[in-house]
């Protein structure tokens, strides 16, 4: 099963941003990330949509931090990012009439609910200027 990688991926890409002078064009950040410069436009869309980017237009333009990283938590990006989880493991339904399945999902749920409770906190916690490892 494939992981999504966009937070861990975003986090890294704005603390270098931070640190750049000019606008990081969406070919610079296509490099660093090794991916296509359409899908870093379409991430990044989603950061500017939440303010924590913008986009700048004509020679010179890219992408600029909107925000300072000590206002912009790891749950800010993952909530802008549009995630819906932060588990891939998925309940079974092929037999929903049978107890012993319904008991499986029920406890699985329970333990999935409650360990993305506790790293959703964690992750409005922690801001992005922790992350800097050139300033700690």
């Amino acid at each position: 099963m494939r992981k999504d990688s966009r937070l861990s991926r975003m986090l890294h890409i704005l603390v270098h941003m931070e640190q750049m002078e000019e606008a990081a064009t969406s070919d610079h950040i296509a490099k660093i990330l090794n991916t296509n410069p359409v899908v870093v436009r379409r991430t990044m869309g989603c950061l500017r949509d939440q303010g924590y980017v913008t986009s700048v237009k004509g020679h010179g333009g890219g992408w600029r931090l909107n925000v300072a990283l000590q206002d912009i938590s790891l749950l800010d990006i993952h909530n802008a990012l549009g995630e819906s989880s932060v588990f891939t493991i998925g309940l079974s339904d092929e037999n929903t009439q049978c107890l012993i399945e319904k008991a499986v999902n029920r406890e699985i749920g329970a333990a999935l609910k409650a360990s993305e409770d506790f790293l959703l906190t964690r992750f409005a916690e922690v801001t992005l200027d922790k992350l800097n490892w050139a300033k700690t």
